[in-house]
């Protein structure tokens, strides 16, 4: 029998901290993926398929981790710090000391040797473990949505805040690194001994200890902030996982065909999110031309086209389906993202592929940063409909037992997205073709197929109580 009176949710104070702890971390996350790779090719010099390799290795890594993590805060028994906080702090000092070290390399890759193994060890090896220790943290605190926020009112309102948040902590991250661009007198040149490389090895590192200082105390103040004493009252009796049950528990999503649906869903938009990330510095130099203040055009856009979808799709999302908004919110990008090849076409004036620049781009990030609107609803409806259908009637114990499985699932899903979007653009991107308009803009515009198959997926996806 279902012993839980009254759902529970997040308000105030707690829904303020356990906002402000994803805040804070995907703050510093934002940073390194996509400031990182641009930093290591650009201005360390390491060739973009060792720094792609890196990358995508590292993907994969947090994929396999987080899902381990997510599985092993199931099944850790309630102590007096609660189930899933622990998780919030166990990783937290490596995770912070990495996320600062990896503006530091001991070795910058030789003028004529862009192969330098030194760099690329430093590189991966100081990633591998920003990920692993990171993959802890944000495990759990996906993990315990679904636990602290029992209504499909209140998770659609933790979504808002969760979409708001990532809006600003992207905003944040991309507006302090071009405002450094724009102070550089030759943004074309900018390796490491060269003067406008100089610059960029002074400020970023001031930029990484800053961000990291922020999400280390952000995610203090969350697992203060989270209450999990319910553990303390409920009947839910857990045992623990060999490493074997851990990984046939992760079977249990993959084997659910709404969920895979999802997944793929996930993973297209995940890839196509990915080449935006790390094309779009290159694309801004290289086929924009952009120079000093320009770039704050783009923190403009990036602020203006989020937010602008955001409440668009927010207020729509009130009157239609959550499936029909979501796909609504897919095809908008499908219809604009092609757009940005016309600004290959030498004929147009400067102004016109300005105008062009703020539609589609504000548009594509608009949409990017409002599908948080639609994936932790529709992800925690699937739960809930996995967590009904199972022979134990409490539905708490059922939660509690499937969330950290399933979007650690979603989790290595999305990454595994990253790590191919990310290995394929930098052996697009090896050599000359780093400084190619024709080659960074097409690839950008390969986003389109990527949203398009993604739309195809969602569209398959019925939940048995649609939500609006």
């Amino acid at each position: 029998m279902n012993e839980r009176i009254k759902p529970r949710e997040l308000h105030g104070k707690r829904l303020f901290g356990y906002s402000l702890g994803g805040f804070g971390f995907f703050l510093t996350r934002i940073l390194i993926s996509v400031f990182a790779f641009q930093y290591y090719v650009y201005t360390i010099n390491l060739d973009s398929i060792l720094a792609s390799i890196g990358v995508a290795i590292n993907a994969v890594v947090n994929a396999v981790s987080i899902i381990i993590f997510g599985v092993l805060s199931d099944k850790k028994k309630p102590g007096k710090h609660g189930k899933r906080r622990p998780f919030l702090v166990y990783g937290l000092p490596i995770w912070f000391l990495t996320a600062v070290l990896i503006w530091f390399p001991p070795w910058k890759c030789p003028e004529n040797d862009p192969f330098f193994w030194p760099t690329a060890l430093y590189f991966w090896g100081i990633l591998f473990i920003n990920v692993l220790s990171g993959s802890s943290i944000i495990s759990a605190h996906i993990s315990m949505l679904p636990e602290q926020s029992q209504t499909y009112r209140n998770r659609e309102k933790v979504a808002t805040w969760r979409a708001g948040s990532m809006i600003i902590a992207s905003v944040l991250a991309l507006m302090l690194p071009l405002m450094v661009e724009s102070i550089l007198d030759d943004p074309e040149n900018v390796k490491w001994w060269q003067p406008s490389g100089k610059v960029l090895l002074f400020y970023m590192p001031i930029i990484g200890i800053s961000f990291a200082t922020f999400g280390l105390f952000a995610l203090i103040f969350t697992y203060f902030s989270i209450d999990e004493s319910f553990h303390k009252i409920s009947t839910l009796i857990t045992k623990k996982s060999s490493v074997k049950e851990t990984f046939q528990r992760m079977t249990i999503p993959a084997k659910d065909k709404k969920y895979r649906k999802f997944l793929k869903v996930a993973y297209f938009n995940s890839m196509a999110a990915r080449i935006l990330g790390v094309l779009i510095i290159p694309f801004l130099t290289y086929t924009l031309k952009f120079r000093g203040t320009d770039y704050l055009l783009y923190v403009l856009v990036s602020l203006g086209g989020k937010f602008f979808w955001f409440f668009i799709w927010k207020k729509i999302l009130k009157k239609q389906s959550l499936i029909k908004t979501y796909s609504w919110c897919l095809f908008i990008a499908i219809i604009v993202a092609p757009f940005e090849l016309f600004l290959l076409v030498e004929i147009l004036s400067y102004e016109f592929k300005i105008v062009l620049f703020v539609v589609t781009i504000g548009t594509v990030l608009g949409t990017m940063y409002s599908l948080n609107l639609f994936t932790i609803p529709l992800a925690s409806a699937l739960i809930y409909e996995a967590a009904s259908k199972d022979k134990n009637e409490n539905i708490d114990e059922n939660v509690s037992n499937l969330s950290g499985s399933y979007f650690g699932l979603h989790s290595f899903t999305l990454a595994i997205g990253q790590a191919v979007s990310t290995f394929m653009v930098g052996v697009i991107l090896t050599g000359p073709n780093s400084a190619n308009p024709l080659i960074i803009t097409i690839t950008l515009s390969s986003m389109c197929v990527c949203y398009i198959i993604s739309l195809l997926f969602l569209r398959n996806i019925k939940l048995e109580q649609e939500f609006s």
